[in-house]
């Protein structure tokens, strides 16, 4: 391991998907900006990468997602009318999005898989490691978990992913990891990677969440990745082709507060909870008490 590899201060947001689960709202909006209440997965998901100190973040968009970029940018004429009606509080709110990071965007040109989606941001991020976060999930500030993976990536100079543990009778959705134990207790190490096995044949319950530590030397073998499942550029495929040829790859266990809104139940219930964590919407708590008492 090196002490004196360099930390990732990059971060790469793969956000050029029809989102299909969330039609028809996501033909005119993306799902990336979704509100929670009044603040968008997207924001959340910036924030996440900022406060682990990868600040220079890129999207990888598509046609019809220039809101997204927009939602960084200055409104001269919203700041200024918000100014004149003596609105500072919502004006601070409405600025701070434009302060979070260093916003580049870039497309995709295609939905040809997360591989080429990450491939396509090797110009921006260069030889330098490189955290990758999915747009539909963050994890709680106060839990760590990028910071725990850039440290990791910094100490080990190889990929690093972030893991959960699910029951059993799950891991035949998800891409699972094989791995075996390291001297850190919340860190494994990874031997193999299956994509949605059978019960039975999963090496664990253990699966892959979107949380991506990666070297710059991924950006060659992403080029020289075949399609995979899907017909698509697969991610797995590159990193798995880099442990195979001596890669070190690891894993932080992650068992703190992670929000899903990759599905609309999953988008629901995050809105639902974090909407009760709020002191600013009152009678939405005792509201809810009286609704869920009238389910069945």
């Amino acid at each position: 391991m090196s002490a004196t590899a360099p930390r990732a201060t990059k971060a790469v947001i793969p956000a050029a998907g029809f989102a299909t689960r969330f039609l028809p709202v996501t033909k005119a909006i993306p799902k990336e900006l979704l509100p929670i209440v009044d603040k968008p997965v997207l924001q959340y998901i910036v924030e996440e990468a900022a406060a682990a100190g990868a600040d220079d973040v890129t999207l990888v968009t598509a046609p019809g997602k220039d809101a997204m970029i927009d939602y960084f940018d200055a409104r001269a004429d919203l700041d200024n009318a918000l100014k004149a009606k003596g609105k500072d509080a919502m004006l601070a709110k409405v600025k701070e999005p434009e302060s979070i990071a260093e916003i580049t965007a870039i497309r995709q040109g295609g939905a040809k898989g997360l591989g080429h989606a990450v491939g396509r941001a090797a110009s921006h991020v260069g030889d330098e490691p490189f955290a990758v976060l999915l747009g539909d999930e963050w994890c709680h500030l106060d839990d760590k978990l990028l910071p725990r993976m850039i440290d990791l990536q910094s100490e080990t100079g190889g990929i690093v992913l972030a893991l959960i543990e699910v029951p059993d009778d799950q891991v035949s959705r998800y891409g699972v990891a094989a791995v075996r134990p390291t001297d850190a207790e919340d860190v494994v190490e990874v031997t193999g990677l299956v994509e949605k096995p059978a019960r039975e044949d999963a090496p664990s319950n253990l699966i892959l969440i979107g949380r991506y530590v990666l070297p710059g030397s991924i950006f060659p073998v992403l080029e020289r990745t075949e399609p995979g499942s899907g017909g698509e550029i697969q991610l797995t495929d590159a990193m798995e082709a880099m442990r195979a040829n001596g890669t070190p790859v690891h894993a932080v266990v992650f068992r703190g507060r992670r929000y899903d809104t990759g599905e609309p139940v999953a988008y629901l219930q995050t809105l639902v909870e974090l909407a009760t964590q709020r002191d600013d919407l009152p009678g939405f708590n005792a509201w809810l008490r009286e609704f869920s008492a009238t389910l069945d």
